[in-house]
């Protein structure tokens, strides 16, 4: 039986590591030996539904790294109210535990590539997929001749060239790239063209094919990610003061956690949307599920958006699309047969998109139909043939 090994940072919430654990899921399926080395823990239990068959191994304790992470953004974004507003949170006034937890965190990354490493060396995995540009270089520098070396990129360059430079140098002496979108496929294959490395353009997929699709009769719009700025979430809700108000009996429930949880609650109780727009908070992919059967239209707003499973998702339960055509993610997977992908970020079309579907069920059933049509795509058992090629 072939050994796998996927190198991860963590197993948290998040679309790589939902990834992550649907490709380990159908390796094992699959009849393959998996395990998931991730370096930080972040919980007792992983937030996805995962084969017992599959081995996690965990290098080190991540709370203090997921604290850590939160500190640096709002540094790199010069948000020093933010910055400091966390630390009280964390620390109040023990200066000792700060003090502390700094210089374990500076241990932390010292300890985290020579844990990696020497993981690395002594593994006799026939195949090490990698998720992070850092993990990149470790397996192209320090596995074994006869081992199959494989990056997995997640995230879009969205025109930083220093970023797509930093993920290229990474990869240029792995056997295969996997990219998850047509659009990067093709921009990473002409840079790495003088490399070994082959790039292979493959989806992620959905969990399962549902056989269920919802009514699309029941007045829920739906939106699930996190709760940072880039998902748009803010826009979302600007928007809404108009939608809502002719068509006070529908409900906007947004599912998700994050940084700007806050400020959009504030928002909804300042512009008194309460009754219309619900915060759920970070919900189970079961949870998630049964509110799509439930719900007739999905909004997105993000300004970024790599792959958007979310989008493919609601597909796969019938429901019509609309988000903003500066998410490439969304570019890749909504058409005008399955919904609207709205140019330049203009509100006011956005707006009027959602009316014609709030006031007709008919355009919703005909764009949900062609939305389910096109979520067969990606059938985890069409996906995992294309894995399957490239390590058999």
């Amino acid at each position: 039986m072939k050994k796998i090994k996927i190198l991860s940072l963590h197993l948290g919430h998040g679309g790589i590591e939902r990834a992550v654990i649907t490709l380990a899921n159908n390796l094992v399926k699959n009849k393959y030996d998996v395990e998931i080395l991730s370096i930080y823990k972040l919980y007792d239990k992983v937030p996805f539904d995962i084969d017992e068959r599959v081995k996690i191994t965990y290098l080190m304790d991540g709370t203090i790294a997921l604290k850590t992470d939160i500190y640096k953004k709002c540094l790199k974004k010069l948000k020093l109210i933010s910055l400091f507003k966390e630390l009280f949170k964390d620390y109040k006034f023990n200066i000792f535990k700060l003090i502390k937890d700094t210089i374990l965190s500076i241990v932390n990354v010292i300890n985290k590539r020579r844990l990696v490493k020497k993981n690395i060396k002594n593994s006799n995995d026939d195949v090490l997929i990698s998720t992070r540009d850092f993990l990149n270089k470790l397996i192209s520098k320090n596995s074994k001749k006869n081992q199959l070396t494989i990056g997995w990129e997640h995230n879009h360059h969205h025109g930083n060239m220093k970023y797509a430079s930093k993920i290229v140098n990474s990869v240029k002496n792995l056997d295969y790239f996997v990219l998850v979108s047509n659009d990067l496929k093709e921009f990473y294959s002409k840079k790495l063209k003088d490399t070994k490395c082959k790039c292979v353009y493959i989806p992620n997929t959905l969990d399962f094919i549902s056989d269920k699709v919802s009514t699309l009769k029941e007045k829920n719009m739906i939106s699930v990610g996190r709760l940072s700025r880039e998902k748009g979430y803010i826009d979302l809700l600007e928007m809404s003061k108009t939608i809502f108000k002719n068509n006070k009996d529908w409900t906007l429930n947004i599912i998700g956690d994050g940084s700007e949880r806050e400020r959009l609650e504030n928002y909804i109780k300042d512009n008194n949307l309460s009754k219309n727009v619900k915060l759920l908070g970070r919900r189970d992919s079961k949870y998630i599920n049964d509110l799509l059967m439930k719900s007739s239209i999905y909004l997105m707003t993000s300004y970024t958006e790599s792959f958007g499973i979310v989008l493919i998702e609601a597909m796969n339960f019938g429901l019509p699309l609309i988000a903003f055509d500066d998410a490439e993610g969304a570019r890749e997977i909504i058409n005008d047969k399955n919904g609207y992908l709205i140019k330049n970020r203009n509100k006011e079309e956005y707006i009027k998109k959602v009316n014609d579907l709030v006031n007709d069920i008919d355009l919703r059933i005909k764009l949900g139909k062609e939305g389910k049509k096109d979520s067969k795509i990606y059938d985890p058992d069409l996906v995992y043939k294309k894995w399957i090629e490239i390590i058999k």
